[in-house]
């Protein structure tokens, strides 16, 4: 009787156990703090339900929980309230083949870089990247994951140190107040940049792609942290990427020039 009973309750517990493995797992949504970005003061910025929030055209849209570009229309802006001086952002996001976009933080052409390296033009030169400061900064290495996979980015920011962080590795960081960085500074501001500007709206471009975005949060870095730079060195440029780069800076120039010519004469 007693072995019986044991007999049983053991077959009731291993039958229970089956039962809970075969049972699909209530997967918890990506756009959800951890315990500790909680305690360092992350605030979720999507939701997975809707663009509150945020000001576009229409061409965005949430399916499937992702923040994801319809048509054409214009940068999705989070809109309230702008970017802190000294700020770090955490975001996943995912490109189709050949794709295009890019996370602007502070004013002006500044951005750190979203895109497909293998099939798109600019996955020529480091220097506009995946996790580039575009048109700045190229990363230490090429991180990304393939098309159509989840990638998560990250930007620090305190001071003049700039860190991007592209799937758990830190790929860009400077200080672009160092000298060994003079070059590197000019280039973004002759193509319309300002590494000193602040105050912008966060923003997701929109290039014409197919992407996707997630789990945007965002936490203000306080004062008494510190973020010291390594700078860490970028990819070296070959001479045929220099040469196409120079070309290319040439073009936005002139396109300035025709471009303020214009606004003269009206």
């Amino acid at each position: 009787m007693y072995k019986s009973t044991i007999l049983r309750l053991n077959l009731a517990f291993v039958s229970g156990a089956m039962l809970m493995c075969l049972q699909p797992a209530i997967a918890e949504s990506p756009d959800t703090l951890s315990a500790e970005e909680q305690k360092l003061g992350f605030k979720q910025l999507t939701n997975g339900e809707n663009t509150d929030g945020w000001q576009h055209s229409g061409n965005w849209a949430i399916r499937n929980g992702e923040v994801v570009r319809t048509k054409n229309g214009g940068s999705l802006v989070y809109e309230k309230e702008p970017v802190p001086d000294d700020f770090e952002l955490r975001f996943d996001w995912k490109v189709a083949s050949g794709s295009n976009s890019g996370v602007y933080y502070r004013p002006g052409q500044y951005e750190y870089q979203v895109l497909d390296n293998s099939r798109h033009i600019d996955g020529r030169n480091p220097r506009t990247s995946a996790a580039s400061v575009y048109f700045c900064m190229a990363p230490s290495r090429d991180a990304t994951k393939p098309p159509d996979t989840w990638n998560s980015g990250r930007i620090v920011c305190k001071g003049t140190v700039i860190q991007h962080w592209l799937n758990g590795q830190k790929v860009v960081d400077f200080d672009y107040a160092n000298a060994m960085w003079r070059a590197n500074v000019e280039l973004l501001r002759l193509r319309g940049g300002d590494l000193s500007a602040r105050g912008a709206n966060l923003s997701l471009q929109d290039h014409g792609d197919a992407v996707w975005y997630r789990n945007i949060r965002l936490r203000t870095i306080p004062g008494h942290e510190r973020i010291v730079s390594e700078n860490i060195m970028p990819q070296v440029l070959s001479a045929e990427v220099l040469a196409a780069e120079q070309k290319k800076l040439q073009q936005i120039l002139a396109r300035r020039k025709v471009r303020a010519s214009t606004a003269e004469t009206k």
